[in-house]
């Protein structure tokens, strides 16, 4: 019956009407997969020979260390991104089907999700390095399935947090100060994982509790949901109290200040769009990286982490302009709304988030203030050239955006297209290009007044540029209202 079910699915993506989309999603998600696959696999090798080797440490004893880390980031990364396969289920309820085995295939295909079972790659290579390293066969067989046990029971706390958020906040804030309490040494939360974790290579035997747990999960998140497989209950799309809310100080801004209105009460209310904002959040960290290699500390990667850190706002809610406004959209186009302030309206939004992060980066003063003035810079590229890019790049992005669904908040397919691939290139290349050149000729300074430059001149330009978008979007008009009226 669950070969039966993958075919129906496989027809399904052949038979749609955004066949196009599809393909050119999935292949862009295979590259994405391979990419992590290198990735993954790569680091098993570096983590096992550089522990071993340069720390002169045990890499069993260190992996297990940091296993408590991996599982709450594996965790994280599912709840954010892996949905939980609800929709292709409603049409056999009526049909002859027993519902325990609907059940099962639902619980079943999250395993086949890339997010299940990529970062087991990691595991399983490096226990195969292990084992040509002289270890146990038994051991280290016994320590991967306890490992991958464990991770895997995120598959069914993921089903658990699904629609939880409060939950999902409170475990997260728990996580928090766990993590604080660990490195603050009040608490030695890596030694007790490296304790848990080693015992399965160590003492067999205790690889059975994942195991169990993981059977035990299973069985849980079955009876639950069995308990909510109906239309009316647990599959049915949340109804809520609907609130008449105004910011009434945007009220003066005209056109552009009621646009800017009613994105920022979307941004509130809407699961979808909240997910863009905790994306946001999540970006300001992405700087943090360049302290884990060298790589990212030459001047084109600083660069590249400014315009991410102070951008992620930008880069995440721009390119869904106007796939945000897919459900009103062809209403909005029959009315008198001035193209040109509806863009404007975006784009002033986005300004003032990306303002807010260069202001927020300011932590990163701590490591240094060149660092600093790189992200200033990056900040100013990112308001007065990125923001426009971007823009024109939602032209292109076709795809509905249910601000209700159950869906991922940042799994939306159609999210990015082939046009925003290419506007890469003037978007992140040119200025870590230039950056790179200017500093390398004229030092730090030179670097960050070339970009600041090209970043004012940008946002003096705007109007001008406005005028090129809003034919873009005026050309792409008739077949967006196509797209967003086709459900298929």
């Amino acid at each position: 019956m669950f070969l039966k079910f993958l075919r129906l699915e496989i027809k399904s993506f052949f038979r749609g009407t955004s066949l196009g989309i599809n393909l050119t999603m999935k292949i862009l998600r295979f590259i994405g997969i391979l990419y992590f696959i290198g990735c993954l696999i790569g680091g098993a090798f570096l983590a096992f020979f550089y522990i071993q080797e340069e720390m002169h440490q045990n890499p069993l004893k260190m992996v297990s260390k940091f296993m408590i880390v991996a599982w709450i980031i594996d965790l994280v990364i599912k709840y954010l991104w892996q949905e939980v396969p609800t929709q292709n289920i409603k049409p056999f309820l009526t049909m002859n089907i027993r519902k325990n085995t609907l059940v099962n295939y639902m619980l079943a295909k999250t395993f086949l999700s890339a997010f299940s079972w990529l970062t087991s790659l990691f595991f399983i290579t490096f226990s195969l390095i292990a084992l040509f390293k002289g270890y146990s066969i038994i051991g280290m067989l016994v320590w991967l399935i306890g490992v991958i046990a464990l991770l895997y029971l995120n598959n069914f706390i993921n089903i658990f947090f699904n629609g939880k958020e409060p939950l999902a906040i409170a475990i997260g804030i728990c996580f928090v100060i766990i993590g604080s309490l660990g490195y603050y040494n009040i608490i030695p939360v890596l030694s007790y994982s490296e304790s848990a974790f080693l015992s399965f290579y160590e003492k067999p035997y205790f690889a059975l509790i994942p195991v169990i747990l993981f059977v035990l999960l299973w069985w849980i998140c079955f009876r639950y949901l069995r308990k909510e497989f109906y239309l009316d209950q647990g599959l049915e799309a949340k109804k809520t109290v609907g609130k008449t809310e105004n910011i009434a100080f945007l009220n003066k801004y005209g056109v552009i200040g009621t646009f800017i209105n009613n994105d920022v009460k979307m941004l509130r209310r809407n699961k979808v769009a909240k997910g863009i904002l905790l994306g946001s959040v999540m970006f300001l960290f992405y700087g943090l990286l360049m302290f884990t290699s060298s790589l990212y500390k030459t001047p084109a990667m600083m660069m590249f982490m400014g315009l991410f850190v102070t951008g992620g706002f930008q880069f995440l809610f721009g390119q869904r302009v106007p796939a945000f406004d897919s459900s009103y959209y062809p209403l909005m186009m029959t009315l008198n709304v001035p193209y040109k302030e509806y863009l404007k309206a975006k784009w002033w939004l986005m300004n003032i988030v990306t303002g807010a992060s260069i202001i927020i980066a300011l932590c990163y003063a701590y490591f240094g203030w060149e660092v600093y003035v790189t992200f200033f810079a990056a900040g100013l590229y990112n308001m007065g050239v990125n923001s426009q890019f971007t823009l024109w790049s939602g032209a292109f992005n076709k795809t509905q955006i249910d601000l209700n669904s159950k869906e991922k908040r940042l799994g939306q397919k159609g999210s990015f297209n082939m046009v925003a691939i290419l506007l890469l290139i003037p978007k992140m290349l040119l200025p870590m290009g230039v950056f790179a050149l200017a500093k390398y000729f004229t030092g730090i300074t030179g670097g960050v007044v070339s970009i600041a430059i090209i970043g004012v001149i940008g946002f003096f330009m705007r109007e001008k540029i406005f005028d090129i978008i809003v034919k873009q979007y005026k050309r792409e008009k008739y077949s967006a209202l196509d797209a967003f009226k086709n459900k298929g």
